[in-house]
C-alpha cells in the first residue's frame, strides 16, 4: 500500500489529486472544530461524555463524525444524511418501477437519482438537526442547560440559527465529498467517513493510555491491564488483517463458452469464471441492525431519569450495548441483512439468462432453471460465510470490553470495517488509475 502511494505521488497529475483530497479533508476537520452557536459547550461536553458510555444511537453518530457530534460543532450531522439518503433510494429503485427505469437510463438517468439523493439528503439533514436540538434543548448537565435563550421570541430565533446551521454544514460535507469525486482521489463520502474516524484515534489512544496508568494506580486491578492493553492493539491489528483476507476472498463459479461458426472463423471455446466476493455487502449489514437495534436506547435517553425501576429498566438494560438480548439480535440482524443485501445485488435468473444468451453454461449443469437454482445456492453458502464474518467483526468489540471491563474504547466492528475497506479501495483507485497511464497503446 505504502508503495502504492509512494508510486502515486511520484505521477504529477495523481499527486495534485492527493493533494486536492487532503485540502478537503483539513477543510473537513477545521468544520468539525467550528461549534454552532448559542449553545454551552462545557455543559454539552460533559453531557455528551455520559452519553458516549450508553451505546446510544447519539455515540454511534459521534463516532462517524469524528466527535463532531459530541461537540455540536458546524459538521455534527457529519455524512449520515447522505448515506441515510443513499440507502434509501437504492432500496426504493428496486421497490418503485419509475426509479428502476432512471437507474437504466444510463448517465442521465444516474444524474437524476443523484439529485433526488441530494434533495432527501437536504431533507434528512433539516429533520435529524431540529431532533438534535430539541433534545439539546431539553437536556442539561449538573443543573446547567445546554441551550441558551430557550424562551420567547429569542427560543424562535435560536432554534432556527441551531438547525439551519446543523442542515447548511451536512449539505457541505455532502458539497465536500463530491468535489472529492471530481477533482480528487478515492470515493468523497467514504473519504470524509475515515478521516472522522481516524481523528476519534487519539482519543483511543488516549483512553488506552489511560488503562495502562491505572494499573499501578488501582491495586485492585493486580497489573491486567500490563497484559490487556497490548492485547488489544493485537486483536485490532488481527482483525485488521481478518478483514483484508476476507475483502480479498471470493467464490469462483466455472463458465464454458461453447465454440461457434461465423463464417470461416470459429469463436468460443474458452473457460472463464464469475467471481462472487465474501464480503460483497461491506458494512451495510452492520449499519442496518446498528440502525434498528440502538432505536430503544435512544428512547430510553429522551426519557430521561423516568425509567428507573420496573419492566422498562430491564427492558432497556437488555437492548443496551453491553446487553445479552443486544448482542444476539444483533448477530441475528447482521444474517438477515447480509442476505436481505445479497437478493438485491444479484439475480440469479437475470444470470442464468444472460449465461444462456452469450452460449456459456456451467460446467455439469443444465443451463436454466438448474443453473438459476445451482447459482442461488453458490450465493446463499458465500453470503452465509460473509454473514458469520461479519457479525464476528461487529461482536468482538462488544465481547472483549464485557469480559474486560475495557468498553470505552470508542473502536467498533463497523468503525474497522470502514476504516479498511476505505483504504483498500482508494489504493485499488490509485493502481488502477497508474496502470492507465502507463498503459501503452498501439502508438507508441
Amino acid at each position: 500500500m505504502f508503495k502504492t502511494i509512494k508510486n502515486a505521488w511520484s505521477i504529477p497529475d495523481l499527486r495534485k489529486k492527493m493533494l486536492f483530497t487532503l485540502f478537503i479533508i483539513i477543510v473537513f476537520r477545521f468544520g468539525s472544530a467550528i461549534p454552532v452557536p448559542f449553545l454551552n459547550t462545557e455543559a454539552l461536553k460533559g453531557l455528551m461524555t455520559e452519553v458516549g458510555k450508553t451505546g446510544t444511537a447519539l455515540s454511534y453518530l459521534d463516532m462517524l463524525s469524528g466527535g463532531a457530534f459530541a461537540n455540536a460543532t458546524l459538521f455534527a450531522m457529519s455524512v449520515t444524511p447522505y448515506i441515510n439518503s443513499s440507502i434509501v433510494i437504492q432500496l426504493l429503485t428496486v421497490a418503485i418501477p419509475a426509479l428502476e427505469r432512471m437507474a437504466k437510463e444510463g448517465e442521465e438517468g444516474r444524474k437524476r437519482l443523484g439529485a433526488i439523493t441530494r434533495y432527501v439528503s437536504i431533507l434528512l439533514a433539516l429533520i435529524q438537526g431540529t431532533a438534535y436540538y430539541f433534545y439539546l434543548r431539553n437536556s442539561s448537565y449538573q443543573g446547567t442547560p445546554i441551550a441558551e435563550y430557550t424562551h420567547g421570541w429569542q427560543a424562535v430565533f435560536t432554534a432556527f440559527v441551531i438547525i439551519l446551521a446543523f442542515t447548511a454544514g451536512a449539505a457541505l460535507m455532502m458539497w465536500l465529498g463530491e468535489q472529492i469525486n471530481q477533482f480528487g482521489i478515492g470515493n468523497g463520502i467514504s473519504i470524509l467517513l475515515f478521516a472522522g474516524i481516524v481523528a476519534r484515534m487519539p482519543h483511543v489512544i488516549n483512553t488506552l493510555h489511560t488503562f495502562w496508568q491505572s494499573a499501578n494506580q488501582d491495586p485492585t486491578s493486580f497489573g491486567k491491564y500490563y497484559f490487556l492493553v497490548p492485547l488489544f492493539v493485537v486483536l485490532f491489528l488481527v482483525v485488521m488483517w481478518v478483514i483484508v483476507f476476507m475483502y480479498d476472498a471470493e467464490r469462483r463459479i466455472p463458465v464454458q463458452y461453447a465454440k461457434r461458426v461465423v463464417g470461416r472463423k470459429m469463436y468460443g471455446g474458452q473457460s472463464t469464471h464469475i467471481p462472487i466476493k465474501i464480503g460483497m455487502s461491506g458494512v451495510m449489514p452492520i449499519i442496518f441492525a446498528s440502525s434498528i437495534l440502538v432505536i430503544p436506547s435512544t428512547i430510553q435517553l429522551f426519557m430521561g431519569k423516568r425509567v428507573t425501576t420496573g419492566f422498562w429498566k430491564s427492558f432497556f438494560d437488555a437492548f443496551s450495548s453491553t446487553g445479552w438480548l443486544y448482542s444476539f439480535l444483533y448477530f441475528v440482524l447482521i444474517i438477515l441483512f447480509a442476505y436481505f443485501y445479497m437478493t438485491i445485488q444479484y439475480n440469479p435468473i437475470e444470470m442464468a439468462n444472460n449465461l444462456r444468451q452469450s452460449n456459456g453454461t456451467i460446467p455439469g449443469i443444465r443451463p436454466g432453471k438448474s443453473t438459476s437454482d445451482y447459482i442461488a445456492k453458490v450465493l446463499s453458502k458465500v453470503t452465509f460465510i460473509g454473514s458469520l464474518f461479519l457479525g464476528f467483526i461487529a461482536l468482538m468489540p462488544i465481547i472483549f470490553g464485557a469480559t474486560t471491563g475495557m468498553s470505552n474504547l470508542s473502536v467498533g466492528g463497523t468503525s474497522i470495517l470502514i476504516l479498511v475497506g476505505v483504504a483498500l479501495e482508494t489504493v485499488q483507485q490509485m493502481e488502477s488509475q497508474m496502470m492507465m497511464r502507463h498503459y501503452k497503446g498501439f502508438l507508441d
